[in-house]
């Protein structure tokens, strides 16, 4: 028996035409560094992605699925590109600024990009890939910056502002079907090259319905959201297509992620929501901790939650924002190949105090549509006992299936990133309580096996970041001749601080069994981090193989 409903597709064209009428007042609002911020309603906006669609496929002969690659920072424009480019049939695909040089062009040529849209802050970081990118017919320029370093490049370059000019703002949209490509975002390549995962239309729909619910980010047109996390970083975690369908207005940081310009635009336009990873967060809190103490900040206190992913974020740091600035730090989980959104770490109802917290220090729990299980050594499958650790599987309806083209153009499934019945191995260690709570011991590559046992390094890392001369820690394990492996702490000292090894040691072996205690110490100038800002573990093992890390052993 057939049901009786409809049969609409599920695509972004719709919640381009829904942002553009039913919430058309709500504003994009992008942070210049001077002056008064650029503001833009919704309905400009989708008056603008029409122009661009126009423009794309009018005068530089987007057809079809054709790539439309973006090279840009949060802002107007590139939210215009978020909605038209889709919309129009294409494919966005968004570059990783962030990239070594040479994986951004291997990842432009393996997406077969004919087009680009650059920011003009960016073109120094373009220029140099173009010898290695004989396929590229158009750059579009949007905003200041030197055309000249673009001399030379066999591809022709277009002024973004006037090529919109004159076009129509009305588009005839394509009746796509919800299951072609609508994005384009390739992992950061931190073993192997970067793969690609493409979002469906149907995914990116669903997955905008979810963070639009109380069980995500509960996004309303009373908010303001701030994604501080990169829209060339997994579609900025769903916000930008999710807060269109919601009538959430937007504040864009552009270019300007530093702690101090972060104060002064929270100051100003007064965001109800933030998103980004840890260490920007970190910054931001001793920026507020600065300005509060001088008696110089007011509005920080509009800011009533941060979202927080990427990596596992130390319990201190969300204690510090709720109590001495009244922020609610609220964890998520998720990946490239998840859309990101995977779970979200809202207490259940009726829990408080040390209950509450425990809650709200996993990873949060899955929603309906994302289906998950735990696979042990042996490829059993673990109870969601809250203790059996085992590697995360996941499936679901914005969950990738696949990666995109393989060196045969095809789509390929790496045994050790899917299971021969098709579930996600997401590399991710943990537990899972009965009520479907996810928390995450380590990356299965991170995890320390030392004489037969487990050692996670996230739970290492937490308890040294919570002691208050460490500014960021990283633990890695490296060769041990007696125990197979065992930890190595490198800590991150604040300005000013002396703390020993044998303090930390001391502080250490107080929270946790004392086997697990690191005997290897080192500190460093910083973490090193990947692409999207996690720690960058792989670093930190070459340079103890390598002898670059001043390591003191303590007995």
């Amino acid at each position: 028996m057939l049901s009786t409903m409809q049969d609409v597709p599920l695509t972004v064209t719709r919640i381009l035409a829904h942002g553009t009428t039913v919430h058309g007042k709500a504003e994009v609002i992008t942070w210049t560094g001077e002056g008064e911020p650029h503001r833009q309603t919704f309905r400009e906006t989708g008056l603008r992605a029409a122009q661009l669609a126009n423009a794309l496929h009018d005068e530089l002969g987007v057809r079809g699925d054709a790539r439309v690659a973006t090279l840009m920072w949060n802002n107007s424009v590139h939210l215009e590109a978020y909605l038209a480019i889709p919309a129009m049939g294409a494919v966005l695909h968004t570059l990783n600024l962030r990239l070594p040089a040479e994986q951004l062009a291997w990842i432009i040529q393996h997406a077969a990009d004919r087009v680009v849209l650059v920011n003009g802050s960016l073109l120094p970081l373009l220029a140099p890939l173009l010898p290695q990118l004989p396929t590229l017919e158009h750059i579009v320029v949007a905003g200041p910056g030197d055309r000249s370093v673009l001399a030379g490049s066999t591809a022709q370059v277009h002024d973004y502002e006037e090529l919109l000019a004159g076009r129509p703002e009305t588009y005839d949209w394509p009746e796509t079907d919800e299951r072609q490509a609508a994005a384009l975002c390739y992992t950061s390549g931190t073993t192997g090259d970067p793969k690609g995962v493409v979002y469906s239309h149907r995914s990116l729909y669903l997955h905008s319905m979810h963070v639009n619910t109380a069980e995500a980010f509960a996004l309303t047109g009373r908010d303001i959201a701030l994604p501080v996390v990169p829209m060339f970083h997994v579609n900025a975690w769903g916000l930008p297509h999710a807060a269109f369908m919601a009538g959430t207005s937007l504040l864009m940081p552009d270019r300007f992620l530093q702690p101090g310009p972060l104060a002064e635009m929270i100051e100003a336009v007064r965001p109800t929501i933030g998103a980004a990873v840890p260490t920007i967060w970190q910054g931001l809190l001793a920026e507020l901790d600065t300005r509060k103490e001088a008696g110089a900040i007011e509005g920080a206190s509009s800011l009533a939650t941060v979202i927080i992913g990427g990596s596992a974020c130390p319990p201190t740091l969300m204690k510090a924002f709720e109590d001495r600035h009244g922020i609610r730090v609220v964890h998520a989980w998720g990946m490239t190949e998840t859309s990101p959104l995977g779970s979200v770490a809202h207490p259940p109802a009726g829990v408080t105090g040390d209950e509450e917290w425990r809650y709200r220090c996993t990873q949060g729990r899955f929603p309906a549509s994302v289906e998950a299980r735990l696979a042990g050594p042996g490829g059993e499958y673990l109870p969601w006992d809250g203790e059996s650790a085992g590697e995360l599987e996941v499936r679901g309806p914005w969950i990738a299936g696949a990666y995109y083209g393989g060196a045969d153009g095809e789509h390929f499934r790496p045994e050790d990133k899917f299971s021969p019945d098709g579930w996600l191995r997401t590399g991710d260690v943990g537990t899972i309580t009965p009520d479907g709570y996810l928390t995450l011991t380590d990356r299965a590559k991170d995890v320390i096996k030392s004489g037969g046992e487990w050692i996670s390094s996230v739970e290492l890392e937490n308890h040294l970041m919570a002691h208050p001369d460490v500014a960021e820690a990283a633990v890695v394990a490296v060769p041990d001749d007696k125990w197979g492996e065992r930890p190595l702490a490198t800590v991150v000292l604040k300005e000013g601080a002396t703390t020993g090894y044998e303090e930390l040691k001391a502080f250490l072996a107080g929270r946790i069994a004392r086997w697990q205690v690191p005997e290897r110490w080192a500190v460093i100038p910083a973490v090193p981090k990947t692409s999207v800002g996690k720690f960058d573990k792989k670093v930190l093992r070459k340079q103890y193989a390598d002898g670059g890390l001043d390591v003191t052993r303590l007995g």
